[in-house]
């Protein structure tokens, strides 16, 4: 490695170095602005229509300090995503084409627009027919249900993030493949592993029965087959973007 390659490195490290500190930065104000959010957000998932009939308790003195340090954690996160993917933009673009760093740019409000809608439909659809559905069982088996609070969350948690990390799914799809590291013919020939891979995240959040893997089965199919066709904007517009730059360079030859 000569000193060119040493120096060049170095100026990469530097480089993520201050974009890591400066969403560093925007993470710990964006926890500040979650601790006056997070007790009106508290509230209102303890007392959520499908809580009604829920006694919740705290199982360990320190459950509702967990609670309360969660939400500001994840408040904080959301708040601070759209910094997040700036830096991390403005860390990739200078290997990217000018147009697609004006595409990509463009990105990030489509991925906070997703982000929350997944949380949305986990919040809204998936936990009040899971609890239902759950609670219904336990009555059926003459079982009494007691929650613990931080159970409660946790549960809460586990299946709405990763319905704002899935609905991200189109949009990296055709991330991916303007960059030329995807493409819609791999996506169509694994289509089956992809189902079964969404299967088992399926499994994995729901309790086990039909009806659930059905609701969270089907979005996440939709989801796959409208990032396969996303794809296809994206591949194209790739290849327009190699060609025109491998004219740019035969002209400047």
């Amino acid at each position: 490695m000569n000193d060119s390659e040493k120096r060049e490195i170095t100026e990469h490290l530097d480089e993520l170095r201050k974009r890591l500190l400066i969403v560093m930065y925007f993470f710990v104000g964006a926890m500040v602005i979650g601790f006056f959010l997070s007790k009106p957000l508290i509230y209102q998932m303890q007392n959520a229509p499908w809580t009604e009939t829920i006694q919740m308790h705290a199982f360990q003195v320190t459950d509702p300090l967990k609670i309360y340090l969660m939400i500001i954690i994840v408040i904080g996160f959301v708040i601070v995503l759209p910094a997040i993917l700036y830096q991390l933009w403005a860390f990739v673009s200078p290997g990217l084409y000018s147009n697609e760093r004006k595409l990509t740019l463009g990105y990030i409000p489509i991925v906070m627009v997703l982000m929350l809608l997944g949380m949305a439909f986990g919040y809204f659809i998936l936990v009040p027919y899971i609890i239902q559905f759950t609670f219904e069982l336990s009555e059926e088996m003459g079982i009494e249900t007691t929650i613990g609070i931080n159970q409660y969350f946790g549960f809460l948690f586990r299946t709405v993030l990763p319905f704002g990390v899935i609905f991200q799914m189109p949009i990296l799809v055709l991330f991916l493949t303007q960059l030329g590291l995807l493409t819609p013919l791999f996506l169509k020939q694994n289509r089956k592993y992809a189902y079964f891979i969404l299967l088992v995240v399926a499994a994995l959040v729901a309790p086990p029965d039909v009806m659930t893997h059905i609701l969270l089965t089907v979005p996440m199919i939709i989801l796959y087959e409208i990032s396969i066709f996303i794809s296809k904007i994206g591949y194209r517009r790739h290849l327009k973007a190699e060609q025109k730059a491998l004219e740019e360079s035969l002209d400047s030859d």
